[in-house]
């Protein structure tokens, strides 16, 4: 498993095989996750260029292989584009259960390297092996072990970075990908960064890029070299200072285990523009039980119920309540959720989510009841309804109105 030569970069500054003295961050990526795992247990379509996502009219595309690429094939892209652009690919409807299994597992075998592991996807993480080299190695060998672990066990390739900051190791993994591990000797950071595009520093979006091109300033190293004047006119204050500080190198944020989501959501984009109120209706109360069953899972409660509306000309509205004491029920969720669609839908609907922000750790603790609260009650419901969602599948139990849809859809 080698490594692609980078394009920015001079590849002296990083490679496989340099000194990871004072370099204990990994940066590990899978290597177009959802794709792969869909080859891996499907070997017939390896070599193929495989994408997948939502296959209606208005999906988009959450995954393509490298071989759907060279087409233009890329995530985020609507699905309708990477058929034009690629027709004869594997198009394929994601299977979130089995890509939650393999990250488990992919994860599990990151922890048995360190505690210190920062879980940013299902399919990314930042790793801290400064304390693991009397059991395990140095940070390279812990790295190219973990590589041939997850393709040995899984049938998947993963891109690792190392370096000294969380920054540089993942600027490391991205110039390295697919398939590949880089090093940046903590004494050759500036060589490997700065010949890089100012885009490749985070926070620097196209706008941005802008407006900062304006000024001259094309690559990291013009950033570092630029006067504070000219940052803050084109940035602001704050966002300069941080500007300053990466293009420099300089990144002190350690690798962090527990990492609290601001919110957990669900959303679905129609076929077709819908109007019908009933279906609306369904169709959030399908949104605020994957929503809740999500917070109950991540041991989380949420103050505030937000939805998200977009109608076929891209206009987006976004509506909140908060609410007296944080709920992770789908009762509850839904309860709010619904008038606030009710209140503010005008036309036909493109989209619509549904989220739960405000996110306060549960603690996995009962709640306190009120006097006249029964004591038993929807709180237990829904934890049943998880046991049987986890052990036979989501559908297993579901509100009647939602399958008797189903039925008549039959």
């Amino acid at each position: 498993m080698g490594r692609t030569t980078p394009s920015a970069a001079t590849s002296d500054s990083f490679g496989p095989d340099l000194d990871d003295t004072g370099c204990p961050i990994l940066h590990v990526d899978m290597d177009a996750f959802f794709a792969s795992v869909e080859i891996a247990r499907r070997p017939a379509l390896r070599g193929k260029p495989v994408v997948v996502g939502g296959l209606g009219p208005r999906g988009v595309v959450s995954a393509a292989s490298y071989e759907a690429r060279p087409y233009g094939v890329n995530s985020a892209m609507p699905m309708a584009v990477a058929r034009k652009r690629c027709p004869h690919a594997v198009f394929l409807h994601p299977d979130g259960r089995e890509y939650s299994r393999v990250s488990k597992s992919v994860m599990a075998i990151f922890a048995e390297y360190t505690p210190l592991v920062e879980k940013l996807s299902v399919d990314e993480a930042f790793l801290d092996v400064g304390g693991s080299a009397r059991l395990f190695g140095s940070a390279r060998a812990i790295a190219a072990e973990i590589r041939t672990r997850v393709h040995a066990e899984h049938g998947i390739t993963c891109t690792v970075g190392v370096a000294a900051t969380k920054f540089i190791a993942k600027l490391a993994s991205t110039q390295a990908k697919p398939d590949g591990l880089a090093v940046v000797p903590r004494d050759r950071i500036l060589g490997f960064l700065h010949p890089l595009p100012i885009t490749a520093l985070w926070g620097v979006g196209e706008k941005t890029a802008a407006v900062l091109r304006r000024l001259g300033l094309e690559t990291v190293a013009d950033i570092a070299h630029a006067t504070q004047r000219q940052l803050e006119s084109a940035v602001g204050k704050a966002s300069s200072a941080h500007l300053y500080a990466l293009a420099n190198g300089l990144d002190p944020r350690s690798v962090e285990t527990t990492r609290v989501d601001k919110s957990v959501s669900a959303e679905v984009t129609f076929d077709a523009d819908v109007a019908d109120a009933d279906e609306l209706r369904k169709t959030v109360l399908r949104l605020s039980r994957q929503v809740a069953a999500r917070a109950r899972k991540a041991a989380v409660t949420g103050r505030t119920v937000a939805v998200k509306i977009r109608y076929s000309d891209f206009t987006t509205l976004s509506r909140s309540r908060t609410l007296i004491e944080p709920t992770d029920l789908a009762k509850e969720v839904y309860t709010v959720a619904a008038e606030l669609v009710t209140a503010n839908v005008t036309r036909p609907v493109r989209l619509i989510g549904v989220r739960l922000e405000g996110l306060a750790d549960s603690g996995g603790r009962g709640w306190q009841p009120t006097l006249d609260s029964p004591e038993h009650g929807w709180r237990d419901v829904e934890r049943a309804i998880d046991t049987l969602s986890d052990r036979y599948g989501s559908r297993i139990v579901r509100p009647a109105s939602l399958l008797e849809e189903e039925v008549k859809d039959r």
